[in-house]
């Protein structure tokens, strides 16, 4: 059976948690925010103390990137560090919060609407 971008996605938002932009806002800080769109987007404007890890080598660098793993050798990295994903809409960034789980990280959300969703909730972005 062959499936669609959109049927791909919506099998991954089964298997995840999604977390609302105001709520996330709420509790900013408790967990490592990836912003997993191209650079280019991410420099458009983030999400203030995201690290912009692109979906198309996220499961290359997670396990090294010194925000998740606070220490360089990928095999001693926290798997169950609070990790929140987004993208644009949320499509990413569910595939992605999927992968996270699947390489055993326990704790990985994906804000709901992405920053799409974070900005229409009238929350903060930043291009420092």
């Amino acid at each position: 059976m062959h499936l669609t971008a959109n049927q791909l996605v919506e099998e991954a938002r089964k298997q995840i948690r999604e977390v609302a932009p105001g709520d996330l806002a709420a509790h900013q800080g408790s967990a490592v925010l990836i912003d997993v769109r191209e650079t280019a987007e991410y420099q458009t404007g983030h999400i203030e103390d995201a690290i912009n890890i692109p979906r198309g080598v996220l499961e290359f660098q997670v396990d090294a990137h010194p925000a998740v793993a606070t220490v360089s050798d990928p095999a001693l990295s926290s798997k169950s560090c609070p990790i929140v994903v987004y993208c644009r809409s949320g499509g990413r960034a569910a595939l992605s919060a999927v992968s996270l789980q699947r390489m055993g990280f326990t704790d990985v959300r994906s804000i709901s609407g992405g920053i799409t969703g974070w900005t229409d909730a009238g929350l903060p972005v930043t291009t420092r």
